[in-house]
């Protein structure tokens, strides 16, 4: 079973990297906690706040326009600051005043407290913290930590399924696992599997054929 996962995902990585996602792979590869700073923290967490419930496609597109209404978060005093300002000129470019409304709230959050205090108290209970700002869900929580540099996986629908498609009820598990086959971090595993799911629309049976066809093969 572990080898024959680890070829499963090995296959779905090339493909993937085939596909041309080779900079998204390495960019959550390289993702680092330690690392994170204010600017970072105001990008993913307001990139979260828009991708809950939307098409990741859409959010990208306008993701550049977004940035620039909040001085590409240059830091959380700038926008509340300007926070009348960064509002208007963000609405323009994607029309929900809740959502837009939240990633201000989350600046007003990070510069009451601190950003490096923050960043302390998130890293001793990352889920339940987060979960403080408006938008970041029970299930969005899981998004915010992996794009922050912790290691978690995602439980959207499309790991879930594939979860357990692979006997596995638990994504956190799945990943966890997967990782200590590939060397890949979790993070890394969440975003293979998702993009892979998010470009093949049969992905599960992509997965069933190649099992057929990988115990094909072993039993000669």
């Amino acid at each position: 079973m572990s080898n024959k996962l680890a070829s499963k995902y090995s296959f779905i990585k090339n493909y993937v990297i085939k596909r041309g996602f080779t900079e998204e792979i390495s960019w959550q590869a390289n993702v680092c906690f330690n690392e994170l700073d204010e600017r970072i923290f105001l990008r993913e967490i307001a990139w979260v706040i828009l991708s809950s419930g939307m098409k990741e496609t859409i959010i990208r597109n306008i993701f550049d326009k977004i940035s620039e209404s909040f001085f590409n978060w240059t830091s959380s005093k700038l926008i509340i600051k300007n926070k009348d300002k960064c509002f208007y000129k963000a609405i323009k470019c994607f029309n929900n005043k809740n959502k837009i409304s939240a990633i201000i709230m989350a600046a007003e959050k990070v510069n009451k407290i601190g950003f490096h205090q923050l960043k302390k108290i998130i890293s001793e209970n990352p889920i339940d913290k987060l979960q403080e700002f408006y938008y970041i869900g029970p299930v969005t929580v899981y998004h915010l930590v992996k794009n922050i540099g912790l290691p978690y996986a995602k439980p959207d629908r499309h790991l879930k399924r594939i979860a357990k498609k692979e006997g596995y009820s638990d994504v956190q598990k799945f990943c966890n696992d997967v990782s200590i086959l590939t060397g890949d971090s979790k993070p890394v595993v969440d975003i293979v599997f998702w993009r892979f799911a998010t470009i093949t629309p049969d992905y599960l049976n992509v997965l069933s054929i190649f099992d057929e066809e990988y115990d094909n093969f072993v039993s000669g």
